[in-house]
């Protein structure tokens, strides 16, 4: 990782090196946090945050779901995150909000513990690499299965729950593959450990729904949006894990990874072993949108120079 100059904290800028917490946060001992993943591209109206409503929008509603009242609100979070890009002079970059719970209390009840909010950036490639961004990536469908609803909130984007995922990260990566798939738990095709799951065959899209406990993905949204906007149909249902080696294409998306082929499953290789034509028109468009070359996609684009500085949080209470 490499540092930048500042990291935002409850509403003040400060020095990467001094953007420190307590042994005893609340957040490092029960995973009491909420985070997003959010990406700045350099673009045709300069530096500009991809989807940065939707993305504050979603931090407040993972949130709300684990009662931790935010002390800003969504446009305040989105104008420090252009505010943090423009003074750290970063052009490109992933950006990392977070609200925790921090040091003042101990014990599995949090509401006495105070509510920390921070947001950082630093320049960082896409997650599973430009190598499996153009020719895909080997995945492994995980022994470990995705959080049920019964047990968890899959809908939230929270820190503990994360420690699913990072099973299965390291059950792959030891298997000697890129990326690891889970199953939801009835056994259909859930989501990857940072990325949600598309298959195609016979020309059409597929992609597990909410049933299915996935994230609601920003970048999915975007996908689903461009893909039917293209004229290609989309289709949310169970997907059997046969189906992954079965498909005409499989890809991946998420903030951190983009879109990214899978060219095998299990050993078995997807049609050839080698990155569909759909899953390469989308890439295609998906770089047109975030990188401001396509008209249609502007809205989705923060420009980081219509910044102005972000307001004060208000004061704390006893």
């Amino acid at each position: 990782m490499e540092p930048t100059d500042l990291i935002w904290m409850n509403g003040d800028f400060v020095a990467w090196e001094d953007a420190k917490v307590h042994v005893l946060t609340h957040g490092l001992h029960y995973g009491t946090g909420v985070f997003e993943g959010v990406r700045c591209y350099d673009t045709e109206l300069g530096p500009a945050v991809f989807r940065n409503a939707e993305h504050a929008e979603r931090l407040l509603r993972s949130a709300e779901l684990y009662y931790m009242p935010v002390p800003f609100s969504a446009e305040q979070l989105r104008a420090a995150t252009r505010e943090l890009v423009a003074r750290n002079e970063l052009r490109s970059c992933y950006i990392r909000p977070l609200v925790y719970r921090g040091y003042g209390s101990m014990g599995l009840n949090p509401l006495e513990a105070p509510v920390e909010v921070i947001i950082a950036a630093w320049e960082w490639g896409t997650y599973l690499g430009e190598e499996g961004t153009l020719n895909g990536v080997r995945a492994k469908v995980s022994s470990w299965r995705r959080i049920s609803p019964d047990s968890l909130i899959p809908y939230a984007k929270a820190s503990g729950q994360y420690l699913n995922n990072v099973l299965a990260k390291v059950e792959a990566t030891k298997a000697g593959y890129e990326e690891s798939i889970l199953l939801d738990d009835h056994g259909h095709v859930c989501e990857g450990t940072g990325e949600n799951v598309y298959i195609v065959r016979d020309g059409q899209i597929i992609t597990p729904g909410h049933h299915n406990s996935i994230l609601d993905g920003i970048t999915r949204r975007s996908i689903i949006q461009i893909a039917s906007d293209l004229g290609y149909p989309v289709c949310e249902r169970n997907i059997a894990r046969a189906e992954l080696y079965l498909a005409d294409e499989v890809f991946l998306s998420g903030t951190a990874a983009e879109i990214v082929p899978v060219r095998e499953v299990d050993d078995h290789a997807v049609a050839d072993g080698k990155p569909g034509e759909i899953t390469k028109v989308l890439q295609e468009a998906f770089d047109d949108a975030i990188h401001g070359r396509s008209e249609r996609y502007r809205e989705w684009l923060d420009p980081v120079a219509a910044s102005a500085p972000a307001p004060a949080p208000p004061a704390r209470t006893a």
